[in-house]
Protein backbone atom coordinates (compact mmCIF):
# COMPACT_ATOMS: atom_id res chain seq x y z
CA UNK A 1 0.00 0.00 0.00
CA UNK A 2 1.56 3.11 -1.11
CA UNK A 3 2.30 5.87 1.24
CA UNK A 4 1.19 8.17 -1.22
CA UNK A 5 -2.73 7.22 -1.10
CA UNK A 6 -5.25 9.44 0.62
CA UNK A 7 -5.51 9.11 3.86
CA UNK A 8 -8.65 7.88 5.05
CA UNK A 9 -10.38 5.79 7.97
CA UNK A 10 -10.93 2.71 5.61
CA UNK A 11 -6.81 3.04 5.15
CA UNK A 12 -5.69 3.55 8.00
CA UNK A 13 -7.79 0.29 9.38
CA UNK A 14 -6.90 -1.53 5.91
CA UNK A 15 -3.11 -0.67 6.98
CA UNK A 16 -3.42 -1.90 10.28
CA UNK A 17 -5.13 -5.46 9.23
CA UNK A 18 -2.34 -6.24 6.82
CA UNK A 19 0.71 -5.37 9.40
CA UNK A 20 -1.47 -7.97 12.02
CA UNK A 21 -1.98 -5.09 14.38
CA UNK A 22 -6.28 -5.73 14.02
CA UNK A 23 -8.10 -8.30 12.97
CA UNK A 24 -10.41 -8.37 10.07
CA UNK A 25 -14.05 -8.38 11.98
CA UNK A 26 -12.52 -5.21 14.45
CA UNK A 27 -11.88 -3.38 10.77
CA UNK A 28 -15.22 -4.18 9.64
CA UNK A 29 -16.94 -3.08 13.06
CA UNK A 30 -15.05 0.50 12.81
CA UNK A 31 -15.60 0.94 9.55
CA UNK A 32 -19.66 0.26 9.69
CA UNK A 33 -19.94 2.74 12.71
CA UNK A 34 -17.67 4.78 10.39
CA UNK A 35 -19.40 4.51 7.08
CA UNK A 36 -20.86 7.63 6.90
CA UNK A 37 -17.35 9.24 6.60
CA UNK A 38 -15.08 6.09 6.30
CA UNK A 39 -13.53 7.38 3.05
CA UNK A 40 -13.21 10.83 3.23
CA UNK A 41 -9.78 12.45 3.51
CA UNK A 42 -8.51 13.15 6.48
CA UNK A 43 -5.59 15.28 8.37
CA UNK A 44 -2.16 13.04 9.86
CA UNK A 45 -3.89 13.75 13.59
CA UNK A 46 -6.93 12.18 12.61
CA UNK A 47 -5.43 9.10 10.82
CA UNK A 48 -3.31 9.28 14.43
CA UNK A 49 -6.57 9.54 16.93
CA UNK A 50 -8.18 6.75 14.20
CA UNK A 51 -5.70 4.15 15.58
CA UNK A 52 -7.23 4.53 19.28
CA UNK A 53 -10.23 3.75 17.16
CA UNK A 54 -9.44 0.46 16.00
CA UNK A 55 -8.08 -0.55 18.84
CA UNK A 56 -4.15 0.20 18.44
CA UNK A 57 -3.59 2.51 20.87
CA UNK A 58 -4.05 5.07 23.20
CA UNK A 59 -4.35 8.76 23.77
CA UNK A 60 -3.15 10.77 26.78
CA UNK A 61 -5.55 13.85 26.37
CA UNK A 62 -3.70 17.21 26.95
CA UNK A 63 -6.84 18.58 28.83
CA UNK A 64 -10.55 17.90 28.70
CA UNK A 65 -10.10 14.99 31.26
CA UNK A 66 -12.83 14.76 33.97
CA UNK A 67 -10.64 14.53 36.95
CA UNK A 68 -6.83 12.94 37.66
CA UNK A 69 -8.56 10.89 40.07
CA UNK A 70 -10.04 8.64 37.67
CA UNK A 71 -8.72 9.26 34.56
CA UNK A 72 -6.06 7.36 35.14
CA UNK A 73 -7.56 4.25 35.85
CA UNK A 74 -9.72 4.83 33.02
CA UNK A 75 -6.77 5.12 30.83
CA UNK A 76 -5.27 1.70 32.63
CA UNK A 77 -8.27 -0.06 31.58
CA UNK A 78 -7.51 1.38 27.96
CA UNK A 79 -4.54 0.56 27.37
CA UNK A 80 -5.04 -2.74 29.20
CA UNK A 81 -7.33 -4.03 26.41
CA UNK A 82 -5.06 -2.64 24.09
CA UNK A 83 -2.48 -5.11 25.28
CA UNK A 84 -4.59 -7.98 25.20
CA UNK A 85 -5.80 -8.06 28.91
CA UNK A 86 -2.53 -10.02 29.82
CA UNK A 87 -1.52 -8.06 32.64
CA UNK A 88 -4.24 -7.26 35.19
CA UNK A 89 -3.74 -3.60 37.07
CA UNK A 90 -6.02 -3.14 39.72
CA UNK A 91 -6.22 -0.53 42.73
CA UNK A 92 -6.08 2.47 40.91
CA UNK A 93 -5.64 5.47 43.18
CA UNK A 94 -3.96 9.03 43.03
CA UNK A 95 -2.13 10.01 46.31
CA UNK A 96 -2.37 13.54 47.11
CA UNK A 97 1.21 15.45 48.06
CA UNK A 98 1.26 18.88 49.91
CA UNK A 99 0.02 21.82 48.27
CA UNK A 100 -1.94 24.11 45.92
CA UNK A 101 -2.49 22.49 42.39
CA UNK A 102 -1.49 26.04 41.00
CA UNK A 103 1.84 25.87 42.26
CA UNK A 104 2.73 22.14 40.97
CA UNK A 105 1.60 19.64 43.77
CA UNK A 106 3.72 16.09 43.91
CA UNK A 107 1.46 13.72 43.83
CA UNK A 108 1.65 9.41 43.49
CA UNK A 109 -0.07 7.17 41.27
CA UNK A 110 -0.20 3.88 42.98
CA UNK A 111 -1.65 0.95 41.49
CA UNK A 112 -1.39 -2.89 41.39
CA UNK A 113 0.53 -4.86 38.49
CA UNK A 114 -0.76 -8.30 38.78
CA UNK A 115 -1.11 -8.16 42.28
CA UNK A 116 1.99 -6.19 43.24
CA UNK A 117 2.39 -2.53 43.91
CA UNK A 118 3.32 0.52 41.64
CA UNK A 119 4.28 3.15 42.28
CA UNK A 120 4.73 6.71 39.79
CA UNK A 121 5.58 10.27 40.65
CA UNK A 122 3.46 12.67 39.45
CA UNK A 123 3.74 16.39 39.09
CA UNK A 124 0.04 17.94 38.47
CA UNK A 125 -0.67 21.69 38.13
CA UNK A 126 -4.47 21.42 37.86
CA UNK A 127 -7.44 18.41 38.43
CA UNK A 128 -8.32 17.75 34.97
CA UNK A 129 -5.15 17.41 33.57
CA UNK A 130 -3.13 14.77 33.14
CA UNK A 131 0.91 14.58 33.91
CA UNK A 132 1.85 13.64 30.82
CA UNK A 133 5.36 11.63 31.91
CA UNK A 134 2.85 10.04 34.40
CA UNK A 135 0.28 8.99 32.29
CA UNK A 136 2.60 7.69 29.47
CA UNK A 137 4.62 5.46 31.99
CA UNK A 138 1.68 4.32 33.49
CA UNK A 139 0.79 2.38 30.22
CA UNK A 140 3.83 0.92 30.10
CA UNK A 141 3.05 -1.41 33.00
CA UNK A 142 -0.31 -2.54 31.01
CA UNK A 143 2.17 -4.60 28.23
CA UNK A 144 3.56 -8.48 29.77
CA UNK A 145 7.24 -8.42 29.37
CA UNK A 146 6.56 -11.72 27.07
CA UNK A 147 4.53 -9.69 24.29
CA UNK A 148 6.82 -9.20 21.13
CA UNK A 149 5.28 -5.47 20.75
CA UNK A 150 6.58 -2.23 22.85
CA UNK A 151 4.50 1.13 23.41
CA UNK A 152 5.73 3.73 21.05
CA UNK A 153 4.56 7.29 21.05
CA UNK A 154 3.24 8.20 17.51
CA UNK A 155 4.14 11.17 15.70
CA UNK A 156 2.63 12.92 13.58
CA UNK A 157 1.48 16.34 11.70
CA UNK A 158 -0.24 18.19 13.74
CA UNK A 159 -2.32 21.44 13.48
CA UNK A 160 -2.34 24.30 16.02
CA UNK A 161 -6.26 23.94 16.45
CA UNK A 162 -5.68 20.40 16.96
CA UNK A 163 -4.90 20.15 20.66
CA UNK A 164 -1.41 18.56 21.97
CA UNK A 165 -2.56 14.91 22.69
CA UNK A 166 0.30 12.13 22.92
CA UNK A 167 -0.72 9.02 21.09
CA UNK A 168 0.82 5.46 22.04
CA UNK A 169 0.43 2.80 19.51
CA UNK A 170 1.53 -0.65 21.03
CA UNK A 171 3.68 -2.51 18.03
CA UNK A 172 6.52 -4.60 17.09
CA UNK A 173 9.31 -3.37 15.50
CA UNK A 174 8.30 -4.32 11.87
CA UNK A 175 4.98 -3.12 12.70
CA UNK A 176 5.95 0.48 13.56
CA UNK A 177 8.29 0.59 10.45
CA UNK A 178 5.38 -0.41 8.14
CA UNK A 179 3.14 2.66 9.88
CA UNK A 180 5.76 4.75 8.83
CA UNK A 181 6.05 3.91 5.59
CA UNK A 182 1.93 3.14 4.93
CA UNK A 183 0.51 6.03 7.15
CA UNK A 184 3.74 8.27 7.32
CA UNK A 185 3.73 8.30 11.34
CA UNK A 186 7.21 8.78 13.13
CA UNK A 187 8.35 7.45 16.89
CA UNK A 188 10.83 10.18 17.46
CA UNK A 189 11.64 8.80 21.05
CA UNK A 190 11.64 5.11 19.93
CA UNK A 191 10.19 2.27 22.15
CA UNK A 192 8.93 2.48 25.86
CA UNK A 193 9.81 -0.23 28.05
CA UNK A 194 8.05 -0.69 31.55
CA UNK A 195 11.12 -0.85 33.27
CA UNK A 196 11.75 2.84 33.09
CA UNK A 197 11.02 4.42 35.92
CA UNK A 198 8.44 2.99 37.14
CA UNK A 199 9.58 1.37 40.28
CA UNK A 200 7.96 -1.36 43.06
CA UNK A 201 6.15 0.08 45.78
CA UNK A 202 6.70 -0.83 49.23
CA UNK A 203 4.74 -3.45 50.52
CA UNK A 204 3.89 -1.23 53.93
Amino acid sequence: MSNTQAMTYRRVGMVLQEIGMVSEEKVRSVLKEAEEFADEEMEHHEAADALEEFGAAVSVHADGIDSIHYAYADLLTDATAVAGDRVTITDVRLVEGEGELANGRFDTLEFRRNGKPVSISAEHFADDHFSLETACQAVLATADEDDPRSWCEVGFERKQYAGGDTVLVLATPEQAAALQEHLGFTFPHGVRRRRVRVEAAGEG
